[in-house]
């Protein structure tokens, strides 16, 4: 499971020309499912990016987390993170996870945050969305659940 976490002051995402979700600041999330991701992965993602001490505390150190400033989420469905790049120049998908599979990883990332206590909104998995943010910092992060970089 891949992810990547940007710092934001404020996030939206629009599907057909209608917002389905949008946060203030916090954290928003890409979040792709590979083949072979177990709960495991999961479990490591949601404590890791809840965790994350990427927010500025008193003395403008990163010290705090999303759940310490009582920010909120916004998570997109991205299969496109799962992307092999290494030959050619066509990206081939074929580490990512089959639809059903990577929708109920999508969805159950979710309800793990939201069990947190964190405000969490998201897109629609699989639909074409159009994102919208801030970059606050900008603070970018790569995570991956395997832990290859």
């Amino acid at each position: 499971m891949r992810a990547v976490v940007q710092r934001v002051k404020t996030c939206s995402v629009t599907v057909d020309d209608a917002v389905v979700g949008s946060i203030g600041r916090g954290l928003l999330i890409y979040l792709g499912v590979e083949k072979d991701d177990s709960d495991n992965d999961l479990r490591y993602l949601v404590e890791k990016i809840t965790g994350l001490r990427i927010f500025q505390d008193s003395d403008d150190k990163m010290n705090l987390s999303v759940l310490d400033i009582e920010g909120e989420l916004l998570v997109v469905s991205q299969f496109t993170l799962c992307a092999d790049t290494r030959k050619g120049k066509r990206p081939s998908y074929n580490n990512a996870a089959h639809p059903l599979e990577g929708e109920r990883y999508y969805n159950l990332f979710i309800e793990n945050v939201k069990d947190r206590g964190i405000h969490t909104a998201a897109g629609i998995f699989g639909a074409r969305m159009e994102v919208s943010y801030i970059n606050e910092g900008p603070v970018t992060i790569l995570l991956d659940s395997r832990r290859t970089f």
